[in-house]
């Protein structure tokens, strides 16, 4: 599930969509990401995240269901804590991108700026604006659907893992936020994050929460 992850979120992870001020309606979905962009400079959330592997004729479709909890600070810091069905933890730090599996007691330490670039987490945390965001993905505003408004992203680069990533945005009376990021990888494996309990620009939420210390007698791997 680690590297599941860190394809996807490193996995980062995509972040979208907020309104400015209350009553306010964009033109598009891509109006709404990129108020979100210029003004949300940190969030957290619960989320669900189901991974569904491609459909084969020789096999059953098989999908796994994981829970945790995400927070995000610009520029660069993002966390995900999953608590069922194992322990994991992805940190990324401004410099190192962490990945924990406290089952198998590693830790796994890459150079962020080499883990990143076309992934969900550059829309999560990284890019300041609609415009740095383009140069990594291209973006196509999608019809509303179960009352959310959509952006699909389709990376620029020939070698990402991933064929495209969906951002679902809920619009609320006190502005907006992430509901769901539906990514689908180079391979047709698919993983869909349902986010609950989504804040924006929490007080309480600064980049020491970011910090990562392996923990005593895990093995580190460096690769």
């Amino acid at each position: 599930m680690v590297h599941a992850v860190m394809g996807y979120a490193v996995m980062g992870l995509a972040l979208a969509g907020a309104c400015a001020c209350v009553g306010v309606a964009y033109a598009s979905s891509l109006d709404t990401l990129a108020v979100f962009l210029k003004t949300t400079q940190s969030g957290r959330a619960d989320f669900t995240q189901v991974v569904t592997s491609p459909a084969r004729p020789d096999q059953a479709v098989r999908s796994k269901t994981s829970v945790g909890s995400f927070a995000f600070v610009r520029p660069l810091r993002f966390r995900f804590d999953y608590q069922k069905p194992f322990l994991q933890t992805i940190v990324a730090d401004g410099q190192t991108l962490w990945l924990y599996d406290a089952d198998l007691a590693q830790v796994t330490a890459r150079k962020q700026a080499q883990a990143l670039g076309s992934t969900p987490a550059a829309l999560i945390a990284a890019a300041p604006d609609l415009g740095a965001l383009q140069k990594e993905f291209t973006l196509q505003a999608e019809p509303d659907a179960n009352g959310l408004q959509w952006v699909q992203a389709t990376p620029k680069s020939r070698d990402s893992a991933l064929q495209s990533v969906r951002i679902g945005l809920r619009v609320h009376a006190q502005g907006a936020s992430l509901d769901k990021l539906d990514i689908m990888d180079a391979l047709g494996q698919r993983s869909v994050l349902s986010f609950e309990r989504f804040e924006i620009n929490p007080a309480n939420l600064g980049a020491a929460q970011f910090n990562f210390e392996p923990p005593k007698g895990v093995d580190v791997v460096r690769p």
